[in-house]
């Protein structure tokens, strides 16, 4: 068994039992979300952390699940729903736009790398989250998370997320592609945390060259 197939597999058997992340657990797992809530609940998690996407999330799409619900609500009130996710303003008018364009194309969220990328606000993180989640494609999806472990564990030496994504892409088996970003969120959420990492209680510690940590518990 090669380095980072054993890394999957210890924090797979680790995480057993831990609820997932809200987009792993609604969109992927459950399929509770349709693409546009996956989209939407993307553009929301930016910068948010989990918790505080899943409580705004549910009580927008209780109100607005569909780009047309969504562009019926005025901007006070899109704005009030989803206030405590930080950079509200920003967020709510890319949530429009994108629910202008997706209204406009059928109310189909696009379904290839090429065509969501040219979408106001998306860029190859959400790309990728929706193509995984929402299309069940097979592509890898990089959030600070992903970026930081790979780099700390030393599976890659890279600077940004793309970088990162195109060397994990030659490293890891197809078939953990869908899953690591979900078994990387929950390790850097409970584990793997930016700032003295809990390495004590770490079950790849055997495997980590701990590059860039200065401090650890």
């Amino acid at each position: 068994m090669d380095n980072i197939t054993k890394i999957i597999e210890i924090l797979k058997e680790d995480q057993k039992g831990i609820r997932k992340t809200t987009l792993n657990r609604e969109s992927k797992d459950n399929k509770n979300f349709t693409p546009f809530q996956t989209l939407i609940a993307c553009i929301i998690s930016l910068r948010v952390k989990d918790e505080t996407t899943e409580r705004i999330v549910k009580e927008l799409f209780k109100v607005a699940d569909t780009p047309d619900k969504i562009l019926k609500l005025s901007d006070k009130e899109l704005e009030k729903l989803i206030y405590s996710s930080g950079y509200y303003k920003n967020k709510a008018k890319t949530i429009k736009k994108l629910s202008e364009v997706i209204k406009e194309n059928n109310n189909k969220v696009p379904d290839t790398e090429e065509e969501l990328l040219k979408l106001h606000g998306v860029g190859r993180k959400t790309s990728n989250i929706v193509l995984s989640f929402a299309y069940d494609k097979n592509v890898i999806s990089v959030d600070v998370n992903v970026h930081r472990i790979s780099n700390r564990l030393g599976l890659v030496k890279t600077k940004t997320f793309e970088e990162t994504e195109k060397d994990l892409e030659k490293i890891l088996p197809k078939k953990y592609w869908r899953e690591i970003n979900g078994i990387f969120i929950l390790h850097g959420k409970r584990i793997c945390v930016p700032i003295s990492p809990w390495c004590s209680k770490c079950s790849i510690k055997m495997t980590c060259s701990r590059i860039g940590v200065v401090r650890s518990r």
